[in-house]
């Protein structure tokens, strides 16, 4: 029998086999650059040249995603194989891309609606492409490994953070605060201050996330799939000699990526952790026990958990109607408020929602007066998506993660998921993909977190070191701990128990969802791009099972010019109205930001013009332009008005194409306050508090522009709702925060005093 196997003739590669491995390569390097980069690209900070960046950034790596699936999609049919296998996915997915367009259509701000789709869509047609060619269990095995490896180096930022760089930061703001609020246009002694100050002195650890929550979310998928590759070791007996190095390795690996996780010190995250090992573990004791049952099983238990969820959620909003908050700390206060504002938004727009990546611009339309900060997502994964694509999309997101959940783990086996034709030796393969990844970070990451060039060479090769040395030495390490040693053997192709695969990817899943009912990682591109990758995986142990439906057949010349004309006009139309719009448009205004700072303002300006030109759906760069001209007119002597106008033309051509900002609304009423037109003053500022109820501060400069006017109750009126928008802020500062020495005005402690003396005048 021995004989025989080692005598059986190894199946060759094939051009499709090498096509799909190298796009097995560009998903892994994209999810690589992801979790090592903190990547925002629906941060409300537009107007700033890294948050435009990022956006370049996000549309390049998802549109790569969603072009690797076409161009896998395209050589499929060229070249007659017509195989597809199933995910269940797809169903949801044409559900929520019919409510994205629809609500898109319908958004505000319709670049943010579609750079936000296109970032959500990347990833899952990632997913479905990596079902596709995960067609050995040797591939699946090396995604997650990747993905558990970049735990590892998550967990080595996390303890940088905590073990140094949050006091480094700490002592350069302690010694020259104007370094680090500058940049990002603070004032001290402002509520804006405050916020820094106590993000700053929480010594948050957040990995290369934009917080903490996030970074507990990764490594709850990392954590995940480093115990898939743990229990395989666990499961297999080798020879005495390597037994033991097989599954302390991986256990090593797997404590380290828990202990980062342990660092963030995320509720939230330490929730999802509990969640998914209770529902892993709920899982394999239904598969142990109960056999051909289970389905029956399956369905009563996801029945119970639907009841205890609506239980759960009718007590909470219960408790929150009488108490006015969730129980719990600071956190579950600001969330009701976060979620009372997003069920208004909702009703207002109940069929198609505000728009993806709207929901920033929206919510200060419903914030809570008392409520300390706006937020650009309600922190719930159901909530975020029913206001921002309608009911619809909410439909279609469930169906893409519930409906092939269900099936795999319905389905779920104990066999192994083995290959039964020998293939060439793994060890190329493993080895490939490791260098592939480390030089891709080697060569990328310099160019997206450039070094600072310092004058002390000791400092540069620190920052060398740190930056980008570091963490792909991290990455060797964990890949190194989870693969080793590597094989050459080809009986090494082995499958990972199917039962293995989905009770502990599954747990996974549903932990980190449940984690995401009170925050917004899993939107993040990192944690989103992870939590597809997991569920390929999940998909194809499962999807391994079919196989071709039919024979390669040549596709005729006549069908072949229509696949390569589509596939092309595909990517002449993202090209053309996706991202070279949004590429021209920053470069632009970079351009313009470096021409102003050197007092070039009309080169700026032009710049700021051709930015909107080529980008005619954003409003960034004529915001920009309209405060460039602003500060023009204050800072210099010579007073043109005509910069002012030319201000108010900026700012009103970005209300039309972002009419749901209120920003711009009150820039109009700043520039006609400047011009000494205090009705059109009045009246913008009027249209702002509309768009922004709850901002005192609006509603102040409305009672000046009345007051300038002589319409003096009109003025009583708006300067008695910003003082109550100012006592209602107190009392839940004093709330959230009852050992702060004093309470840090939001309305600046001389508007305050201003106001209540003119209540005080006007009233008598």
């Amino acid at each position: 029998m021995a004989k025989k196997r080692a005598n059986t003739p190894v199946k060759p590669v094939t051009a499709s086999e090498v096509f799909e491995t190298l796009l097995l390569v560009l998903c892994l390097c994209i999810v690589a650059l992801r979790v090592t980069y903190t990547e925002a690209p629906t941060a409300q900070t537009f107007t700033q040249a890294s948050s435009l960046t990022d956006t370049i950034y996000s549309l390049t790596l998802s549109g790569l995603l969603i072009f690797a699936f076409v161009l896998w999609l395209a050589w499929r049919l060229y070249t007659g194989r017509r195989g597809y296998r199933l995910t269940g996915i797809e169903i949801g997915l044409v559900l929520f891309v019919l409510a994205a367009l629809l609500s898109g259509i319908a958004a505000a701000n319709k670049r943010l609606a579609m750079t936000h789709t296109i970032m959500l869509l990347g990833p899952i047609l990632g997913a479905l492409l990596l079902v596709q060619i995960l067609n050995r269990p040797l591939k699946i095995k090396l995604v997650l490994i990747v993905v558990a490896a970049l735990g590892i180096v998550t967990t080595y930022q996390c303890a940088e953070q905590f073990l140094v760089s949050n006091d480094i930061t700490i002592e350069q703001y302690e010694q020259s605060p104007e370094t680090l609020l500058g940049p990002l246009g603070i004032e001290q002694g402002t509520f804006r201050h405050f916020l820094f100050e106590h993000r700053l002195y929480s010594r948050g650890v957040r990995g290369f996330f934009t917080t903490s929550n996030s970074a507990a979310s990764f490594a709850i998928l990392a954590l995940f799939a480093g115990l898939v590759l743990l229990l395989r070791r666990w499961r297999r007996r080798e020879r005495p000699e390597t037994d033991l190095r097989y599954r302390l390795l991986p256990a090593a690996a797997v404590t380290t990526i828990l202990a980062g996780l342990l660092l963030t010190q995320s509720t939230g995250g330490m929730l999802g952790l509990a969640a998914a090992g209770s529902l892993s573990a709920l899982l394999w004791h239904v598969y142990r026990h109960l056999g051909a049952r289970r389905k029956v099983a399956l369905t009563i238990l996801s029945c119970l958990a639907l009841l205890a969820a609506v239980g759960v959620v009718w007590a909470g909003i219960s408790y929150g109607l009488q108490h006015g908050r969730l129980p719990g700390g600071n956190s579950m206060l600001v969330r009701w408020q976060y979620w009372v504002a997003s069920a208004q938004m909702y009703a207002d727009h109940p069929l198609l929602g505000v728009g993806g990546g709207n929901f920033a611009s929206y919510y200060p339309h419903y914030k809570p007066p008392a409520a300390l900060e706006s937020v650009a997502d309600p922190h719930n994964f159901l909530l975020s998506v029913l206001t921002q694509f309608g009911p619809l999309g909410l439909l279609g997101f469930l169906a893409m993660v519930s409906v092939p959940l269900w099936r795999c783990v319905a389905r779920a086996t104990g066999r192994d998921a083995g290959n039964a034709v020998p293939r060439p030796s793994p060890k190329r393969l493993t080895i490939a993909v490791l260098f592939v990844i480390c030089g891709c970070l080697l060569m990328l990451r310099p160019i997206l977190i450039p070094a600072t060039t310092p004058e002390q060479l000791d400092v540069l090769l620190y920052e060398i070191m740190a930056l980008y040395v570091t963490p792909v030495g991290a990455f060797l390490i964990g890949f190194l701990l989870l693969a080793a040693p590597l094989q050459g053997k080809r009986q090494d192709d082995s499958g990972i128990s199917r039962t293995v695969l989905v009770v502990t990817l599954a747990g996974a899943v549903l932990g980190v969802l449940v984690h995401n009912v009170i925050d917004f990682a899993i939107f993040e591109p990192g944690v989103w791009t992870t939590f597809w990758v997991i569920m390929a995986c999940l998909l194809a142990g499962d999807s391994q099972r079919q196989t071709d439906l039919s024979p390669a057949k040549h596709a005729k010349p006549l069908a072949k010019a229509c696949i390569v004309f589509v596939a092309l006009a595909l990517l002449v139309v993202y090209w053309l109205f996706v991202w070279r719009p949004v590429y021209v448009a920053t470069m632009n205004i970079g351009r313009a930001q470096r021409a102003a700072s050197i007092g070039q303002f009309d080169r700026a300006h032009d710049l700021l013009d051709a930015a909107f030109e080529a980008d005619p759906l954003s409003a960034a760069p004529l915001s920009m332009n309209g405060r460039l001209y602003m500060e023009r007119y204050a800072r210099t002597r010579q007073r043109r008005t005509d910069w002012l106008d030319r201000a108010a033309e900026c700012f009103e051509r970005a209300v039309r194409v972002s009419p749901a900002d209120y920003k711009n609304y009150e820039r109009l009423g700043d520039v006609y306050r400047d011009l000494g037109r205090h009705e059109k003053a009045f009246d913008w500022y009027d249209q702002a508090t509309q768009f922004y109820p709850g901002c005192g501060r609006l509603w102040l400069e409305r009672a000046r522009a009345a007051d300038q006017l002589g319409r003096s109750q009109m003025a009583l009126i708006s300067y008695c709702k910003a003082v109550a928008i100012e006592d209602s802020y107190r009392r839940q500062f004093k709330q959230m925060y009852p050992n702060w020495q004093r309470v840090v005005s939001r309305l600046g402690e001389d508007n305050d005093r201003f106001a209540r003396k003119r209540i005080a005048e006007l009233d008598e």
